[in-house]
């Protein structure tokens, strides 16, 4: 691996792929659109080094000037980090983009399906997207592109903000095996614990490596497995501030007619003004603890 044509690769996870040593894919979303400027750039540093810390080579995807980079430089994080006309590229977008030379952001969708097709068996997110809540109709393609991608995702759940229930209804339905990491409660992002249970844990990086091997062994269809990492109770989000908080947001959208993709920004706005920016501090604990997780996993499956 690490010669697919229409990627251009960074020196060092080139040199790991084709080596087999062990690498993270990371999202560049969190740092173009998730997190506001200079934080996002300083943050971007900081989970390349907790995968760094584990023993695993980061390769942040995204998109400069049309060329599809898997690692991304500093320079090229810096300049997606400003934001400006960085566009938000799903799976669907890869192709026009880099036919119109754009810059971009990978979503979990592109990361996946292009870390996937690199070789990258790790992936470490903040949150995946899913059902939007009274629009189920209003999916995320992260859902489906992860049904056909075999890759481990590290996440923290999916935002409280989405219909928990029914995305992880679609997860069963599309054949996405999803498992707590040391629980049996899938977590709510910035909450430690959705309400929801999980019929499968797994307790420890070589058995989620295990879980990879056994897949490939019994020759199942292709597909991710999610490992569901939900962030320690005394680092969560404070459970009734954030149920108050997302009440009064649902209902300001509702009033002021927020529909589509204006959904989402408009209550992780919300969330962020109504905590004082505490939301984002939490956003980051989970990416940290997710990368380092994700960064033991692929050791992991890279010792025989």
């Amino acid at each position: 691996m690490g010669n697919s044509p229409g990627v251009r690769y960074h020196p060092e996870v080139a040199a790991a792929l084709a080596n087999r040593a062990p690498v993270v894919a990371l999202e560049s979303t969190i740092v173009a659109h998730g997190l506001p400027h200079p934080e996002n750039l300083r943050v971007a540093g900081e989970i390349e080094r907790a995968v760094r810390e584990q023993g695993a080579v980061p390769a942040t995807i995204g998109m400069v000037g049309g060329e599809l980079v898997v690692g991304l430089d500093r320079a090229e994080l810096a300049r997606l980090a400003r934001g400006e006309g960085v566009a938000k590229l799903s799976v669907r977008d890869l192709a026009l983009a880099a036919a119109t030379g754009a810059d971009g952001a990978t979503t979990v969708a592109a990361t996946s399906a292009v870390a996937a097709r690199v070789g990258i068996e790790v992936f470490a997110t903040g949150g995946l997207g899913g059902v939007h809540r009274d629009a189920p109709f209003d999916e995320s393609a992260d859902l489906t592109t992860l049904s056909r991608t075999p890759i481990v995702v590290v996440c923290a759940g999916v935002k409280s903000i989405l219909d928990v229930a029914a995305t992880l209804e679609r997860l069963e339905t599309l054949g996405v095996a999803v498992a707590g990491y040391r629980t049996r409660r899938f977590p709510g992002f910035f909450i430690s614990d959705s309400g929801h249970d999980l019929d499968w844990s797994l307790d420890s990086p070589r058995q989620a490596a295990a879980a990879v091997r056994a897949r490939r062994a019994h020759g199942l269809p292709a597909g991710a497995l999610v490992v569901a990492n939900p962030l320690p109770t005394d680092q969560q989000l404070d459970p009734d501030l954030h149920d108050r908080i997302l009440a009064q947001a649902l209902s300001m959208m509702e009033e002021k007619g927020v529909v589509g993709k204006a959904v989402t920004p408009f209550l992780l706005a919300h969330v962020h003004e109504a905590t004082g920016g505490e939301s984002v501090a939490v956003n980051v604990r989970i990416i940290l603890r997710n990368a380092a997780l994700a960064a033991q996993i692929a050791v992991a499956l890279a010792t025989p």
